[in-house]
């Protein structure tokens, strides 16, 4: 298995622990204070997600052939969906993140569980997150 599809089945078995939304989500909020946080010299337009009811900045770089990922929400839940989507994608190779497949959102029902700003939102950071490893895979 690859690294991404590890990580996804690891946030399945983490969420399937909860019984109800209020905990997931209390959950999500925790995961935000992990998130690895964007450098302020990166919280610019240039690195804002478009398409985001709240500002999130994410930022890419290529270690050792792994994209490691930082960000930044000026909201607690956007804060910690983007840092759940970067415990998948942190880590991986570029060519692992531009292949994968977020079968992790809809196991544990997260897009039916936000608002449709929200949900437009995470699309959003999964276009971005994906963008980035495009950039930097032949880098």
């Amino acid at each position: 298995m690859s690294h991404i599809t590890d990580k996804q089945n690891e946030i399945i078995e983490t969420f399937a622990l909860y019984e109800d939304w209020d905990d997931k989500y209390n959950y999500i909020i925790e995961l935000a204070e992990e998130l690895p946080l964007i450098d302020a010299k990166y919280k610019t337009p240039e690195y804002l997600v478009e398409g985001c009811q709240s500002k999130v900045w994410i930022f890419a770089e290529k270690q050792d052939d792994k994209i490691k990922y930082t960000a930044d929400s000026d909201a607690i839940i956007a804060k910690g969906v983007v840092a759940l989507l970067l415990q998948v994608v942190n880590g991986a190779s570029t060519q692992e993140i531009i292949d994968a497949e977020f079968f992790f959102l809809e196991e544990i029902g997260l897009q039916e569980h936000l608002s449709p700003n929200r949900a437009n939102g995470l699309v959003s950071m999964i276009k971005q997150i994906k963008l980035y490893a495009l950039a930097l895979n032949n880098k």
